[in-house]
């Protein structure tokens, strides 16, 4: 199929899009909304859409085959070389990802160390194998340069004021902008990018195919229940309580799930700050609440009621109908993000006990009184 591609008119791939060009494939992405992949004849073209302004792009890239020499008539982008071999991977999602795919030998370095729940990381960080690179905040410049990675993978933020330092040494920056899409497929599909740079393509749409499959299978299985909960999530940090949005991926989920999202009404892809007051009075009598935390102990109704004696006034507290995810125990974060059916099939056992098959939870499990 004859496809388009976008050039751009700011230098490193970044600005506003200009006009089409002709004579690529466009692969048929059916949810990812800021991503287009075009195959040419001598290279590959991803244009990563602005989450923040639509209207503009964020990012593109020219993947071009590393046994290649490099095309005379290239388009404006970041050039990549490809397949990647020994990448600076910031997120502990990536990494989850990366091993999925079967490239994680292509993890060079990474950042946040302690925050990547992954023995294979750890232990390869221990052994030297792979580069401890320190925070994402402040990653250190040195440890980068001695290590000389391919491309630096890391998730973009707006108004960032570019990336300081480590944009400044020649070396490609993968914007990961895949936790701006709009739905968890959306956001898996992204997957078959990632492929892409390190050369496992087909790996990848196989992978997307299979996931899409059983997120359909399971969504239509939650279809045929007659049961019918409400449900909210999470808790309040500090004096506020970030509530996903109606049309979150997260919202979208419960949805999908066939649950009566308490805040399905807030009509945002992103999260809500609301009062601690304004969530008791919505999802006061919501008949599921749904906890993720990390902590080397597992919460129970006591921690919980320790913690705030308000979480009390919550049905499901009363009713003990309050699930928790220990993400220190489990690999939520790093897994759901790709596999969203896995979630997906979390939600349905637990908003739809009276189907079964579905193999027991993965994530999730009922709070305990101590």
């Amino acid at each position: 199929m004859l496809g388009w591609a976008l050039l751009f008119s700011a230098c490193g791939g970044r600005g506003k899009a200009s006009l089409p060009l002709s004579g690529g494939d466009t692969l048929a992405l059916r949810y990812a909304e800021n991503l287009t992949l075009v195959d040419y004849e001598d290279y590959s073209m991803a244009i990563l859409r602005n989450p923040w302004d639509t209207l503009k792009t964020l990012h593109t890239y020219i993947l071009v085959s590393r046994d290649k020499a490099l095309p005379t008539d290239l388009p404006e982008g970041t050039v990549v070389r490809v397949p990647l071999s020994k990448s600076l991977v910031y997120s502990s999602v990536h990494c989850g990802l990366l091993a999925d795919l079967g490239v994680d030998d292509a993890i060079g370095g990474v950042c946040d160390l302690r925050y990547i729940n992954l023995p294979f990381v750890q232990e390869a960080c221990e052994q030297g194998t792979v580069t401890d690179c320190g925070s994402g905040m402040n990653p250190d410049i040195e440890r980068i340069i001695e290590l000389h990675p391919d491309a630096i993978l890391l998730s973009p933020f707006q108004n960032s004021n570019g990336y300081g330092r480590i944009g400044k040494l020649d070396i490609p920056i993968v914007e990961c902008a895949d936790y701006l899409e709009t739905s968890a497929l959306g956001r898996a599909e992204w997957m078959r990018f990632y492929g892409r740079l390190f050369g496992v393509a087909t790996r990848a749409d196989s992978l997307f195919a299979e996931v899409e499959e059983h997120y359909r299978q399971l969504k239509f299985k939650a279809s045929l229940s007659s049961v019918s909960l409400s449900v909210f999530g999470d808790l309040k940090y500090g004096s506020v309580w970030y509530v996903p949005g109606g049309r979150s991926p997260m919202g979208q989920l419960y949805a999908d799930a066939c649950g009566r999202y308490v805040f399905a009404g807030q009509q945002t892809s992103g999260s809500v700050p609301m009062s601690f007051e304004s969530v008791l009075d919505q999802a006061r009598d919501a008949d599921v609440w749904l906890i993720k935390y990390n902590n080397d102990r597992d919460l129970t109704y006591s921690s919980l009621q320790a913690d705030y004696a308000g979480y009390a006034e919550f049905e499901a507290f009363r009713q003990r109908n309050i699930y928790g995810c220990n993400t220190m125990r489990v690999n939520f974060y790093e897994e759901t993000p790709f596999h969203p059916d896995y979630l997906l099939s979390d939600l349905i056992q637990i908003l739809h006990p009276e189907l079964g098959g579905l193999g027991g939870l993965r994530y999730f499990c009922k709070l305990k009184e101590e």
